[in-house]
């Protein structure tokens, strides 16, 4: 019987192909924005390089139609994401800021 080899198992990595990946995450809310305008603000988000955005679920117990239909939104940064990622960022938040009001910060 021939015996078979692993590579994965044996296989050295060299100190330059570790990749250490920071995350900044953040979780904001706007209880007056609608499902669908959250949903075009995290797609709005995950545009921009080095930012990822998932939208978080709705935790009251009660239903309200004053309410929004979603708890909140949380996004991230990579260690990709540069200054000018952040500003584009600040600016998408800003304008969809300026028309359903102040986001809140979880």
């Amino acid at each position: 019987m021939i015996p078979t080899h692993d590579s994965r198992q044996t296989r050295q990595r060299s100190p330059t192909t570790r990749v250490k990946t920071t995350v900044q995450q953040h979780e904001i809310s706007n209880q007056r924005m609608p499902l669908a305008v959250y949903r075009e603000v995290a797609a709005h988000l995950r545009q921009v390089a080095g930012v990822e955005a998932v939208l978080l679920p709705q935790t009251s117990q009660v239903f309200d139609y004053q309410q929004s239909q979603v708890g909140g939104l949380q996004f991230q940064y990579t260690d990709a994401a540069d200054a000018a990622t952040r500003q584009r960022v600040a600016q998408i938040l800003q304008y969809y800021g300026d028309r359903y009001g102040a986001w809140i910060t979880r």
